[in-house]
């Protein structure tokens, strides 16, 4: 149990902490504009993407928008339910959407596995995202998130071990002429900032609570599976 104060010691804490959060505050939007500020790559390989209405290629998934996110979701050809954890990130999206929109993005999901595979799973879950397949492409190895019969592979920009899916974002800009660009992709812990629950958890006393578990996220479970 934390310490019991008198509302001075009390103010005086949060105020001491108070810098801290505007040091970090601080440092986020400048680390956002340096990101904003890296050089973009030209997309020159065809993707093709598919749902229930027919193939599309990345340009597509912009819609009419001029910046594109793509969240790269965890369900694998053969999979019967999606990732639990990026499960837990979707939950979010549909509500986002209107939003981004009105600032020029679009949102889609990208997943490995057959349109077919997923589209049951995004209707129990009461999903209305765009959610598209990549089967017929290189988009998720490309991309770094895909790794099929692999042991080690570059994950995060790095070479370590990998299991045969893992999570990421990748943001593409579109210009008057149609092309497409790669300007940014995140993975790993660099989700965590993209996850609302996770901040409103990190304000309460208990925090996360993931101390004492297994693996850090072994809490996570579909929204429609919590006893």
């Amino acid at each position: 149990m934390a310490r019991i104060v008198d509302t001075g010691e009390w103010v005086a804490a949060r105020q001491a902490l108070l810098e801290k959060e505007k040091a970090l505050t601080k440092l986020r939007e400048e680390v956002a504009e340096e990101r904003r500020g890296l050089p973009w790559r030209l997309i020159k390989k065809d993707y093709e993407f598919e749902d229930e209405s027919g193939r599309y290629t990345l340009g597509d998934l912009f819609a009419d928008q001029k910046q594109l996110i793509v969240v790269h979701f965890m369900y694998a050809p053969g999979w019967e339910a999606g990732c639990k954890i990026c499960s837990f990130w979707a939950d979010q999206y549909d509500r986002i959407r209107s939003h981004i929109v009105a600032r020029d993005v679009s949102l889609v999901v990208v997943s490995r596995a057959l349109h077919a595979e997923f589209v049951a799973f995004k209707q129990r879950m009461g999903w209305e995202f765009p959610w598209y397949s990549s089967s017929n492409c290189e988009f998720n190895a490309d991309f770094g998130v895909s790794f099929p019969g692999q042991e080690t592979g570059n994950y995060n920009y790095r070479e370590t071990k990998v299991m045969e899916e893992h999570p990421g974002v990748s943001v593409f800009a579109k210009d008057a002429q149609g092309d497409v660009y790669h300007t940014y992709s995140v993975y790993s812990r660099g989700l965590d900032a993209l996850n609302s629950t996770y901040q409103f958890l990190d304000l309460v006393p208990k925090g996360r609570n993931e101390q004492d578990l297994p693996f850090s996220m072994a809490w996570v479970n579909h929204r429609d599976q919590y006893s």
